[in-house]
């Protein structure tokens, strides 16, 4: 079954491939959706994909990449919309 996944990331993580790593695990896990940074320090993505996918992506993001000192992931699960046809960072 195909799911959503409405992410913020809080502590640091810009600066540190957050987002080109999202956009990495993304597509090794045939997601769709997109990430970006916000003005507030966090990074805001949407996944829709296979719900295996989508968790392994989630999990993810509770680590990030080395550089990253993740505090928070604040998670809203949806219905997918199928309105992504591929992943892309947003600026």
């Amino acid at each position: 079954m195909k799911i959503r996944a409405h992410i913020f990331v809080s502590g640091e993580v810009q600066g540190v491939f957050f987002r080109s790593e999202m956009k990495y695990e993304a597509k090794k896990h045939r997601m769709n959706g997109w990430v970006r940074n916000l003005a507030d320090g966090r990074v805001e993505a949407v996944f829709e994909g296979e719900e295996e996918n989508v968790r392994k992506i989630v999990e993810f993001c509770r680590i990030g990449p080395p550089a990253a000192k993740v505090r928070a992931v604040d998670v809203a699960w949806l219905p997918c919309s199928g309105e992504y046809s591929r992943f892309e960072i947003r600026h």
